[in-house]
């Protein structure tokens, strides 16, 4: 009997049908064409638990983060480029960039 090698993402998204979906084990396993025994060690392996995700999880949310401060870096950078005139009396006069 050969054995099935999967990829990572695959065995990813498995673990999703069955940590968030809340598939059971079996029935994932069942339709993937795979043993529930594999299911359970990429549960394990990939799971909300496991060091792995967690890694995942804490680089997702310095994501976050890090584009939050660039859009608030952009607008005051964008406020700061508009054009501003030397003169509020003088409405005709030019104004400096």
């Amino acid at each position: 009997m050969s054995s099935k090698r999967y990829p990572e993402e695959f065995k990813i998204a498995a673990v999703k049908q069955v940590t968030e979906k809340r598939h059971s084990v079996a029935d994932v396993a069942t339709r993937l064409g795979t043993t529930s025994h594999s299911l359970y060690a990429w549960v394990k392996r990939y799971g909300p638990n496991s060091s792995q995700y967690q890694a995942q999880s804490d680089e997702s949310a310095e994501i976050r983060r890090l584009k939050k401060e660039l859009q608030r870096v952009t607008e005051e950078r964008d406020t700061l480029k508009k054009p501003r005139c030397t003169s509020q009396a003088s409405p005709a006069e030019v104004c400096l960039y």
